[in-house]
């Protein structure tokens, strides 16, 4: 619908969907009208067979969030896949800034169709040049061995405050309100708020969902591109969290570098996933942060891997 993906484009906090937005104490537009503003910017519009293009929010920044173009390239990928073969894994690489005032064309590789396996590779352009890049794995269901670690002992995201409602008076330092698709609950102590006490564990948990009902529940690929978005949002928080500084406020300037997600069970990005991420280093002007998503059944449902440009200005 790429008439639908513009409008979500030019109007990010969704009136054009629903009429009135809801706003959190802080004023941030979030709800179901957001939500499907960010569903519409996924439904990429078809150029040609393997060619696809996609938009950026009016609300962006100077750069594009690197949750949506890595959403918006697996959505690319999965359009030439048959829908009884679901995304399994991707690895991508962040290489140019990209620029959120023009549109973004996505080239797909129809690498390998397999009896089991298909295989595709996508690179974003702008400008005539490469800004990412992702190989994507596609399995038709199997069955086999089957274990996973446990989910860590955490209390319930309903009983945890909102990002509203926890980020208070610091919003003004990390930057104007953004329209917010990811209803966020912190387990641990936010760490703009933690700085204030120093270093401590490289460790952050939050619970995130999206933030109203996706329409159409069955469709497992959109599921997994929401949950790639939201996989960027607090991931490299850890590895700021072990050294006591954190975006805006301490000088940190920073960036993804590159990206690995694998999905082992089927999921709802509607229905709460508690993403628990650590950080094992940190070196060279670069964090390494993993994440772990899982239901809140317990259910490990997906791994994250993420590596990120960390640099703190004096």
């Amino acid at each position: 619908m790429t008439e639908a993906a513009r409008a979500a484009a030019a109007d990010p906090t969704g009136t054009h969907l629903q009429g009135e937005v809801p706003l959190d104490v802080n004023g941030m537009p979030h709800g179901q009208p957001v939500l499907d503003s960010l569903v519409a910017l996924l439904d990429l519009e078809r150029i040609e067979e393997n060619i696809f293009r996609g938009v950026s929010p009016a609300s962006s920044t100077i750069r594009v969030f690197g949750g949506q173009v890595a959403g918006q390239a697996l959505v690319a990928a999965g359009r030439t896949v048959p829908e009884e073969r679901r995304v399994h894994s991707l690895h991508a690489y962040f290489i140019r800034p990209g620029d959120p005032s023009i549109p973004i064309v996505y080239e797909v590789d129809r690498t390998r169709d397999g009896r089991s396996f298909t295989t595709r590779r996508v690179v974003a352009v702008q400008r005539g040049k490469t800004i990412f890049s992702l190989s994507a794995s596609f399995q038709i269901d199997e069955g086999g061995l089957d274990h996973a670690e446990p989910m860590p002992d955490v209390p319930d995201p309903e009983t945890l405050p909102t990002f509203g409602e926890r980020v208070g008076e610091a919003l003004a330092k990390l930057g104007p309100p953004q329209p917010r698709p990811i209803d966020v609950r912190y387990v641990t102590e936010p760490p703009w708020v933690s700085r204030e006490n120093g270093p401590r564990e490289a460790r952050n948990q939050v619970w995130m969902r999206a933030d109203g009902a996706l329409a159409v529940p069955d469709d497992d690929l959109l599921h997994v591109c929401i949950a790639a978005f939201a996989s960027d949002m607090t991931l490299l928080d850890a590895p700021l969290a072990r050294h006591g500084v954190y975006w805006g406020l301490d000088g940190v300037v920073g960036a993804s570098l590159d990206h690995a997600m694998w999905f082992h069970r089927r999921f709802r990005a509607d229905e709460w996933l508690l993403y628990d991420c650590a950080s094992p280093s940190a070196s060279g002007g670069r964090g390494l942060a993993t994440g772990r998503f899982f239901s809140q059944d317990g259910q490990l449902v997906a791994t994250v891997v993420q590596e990120g440009l960390l640099r703190v200005n004096d």
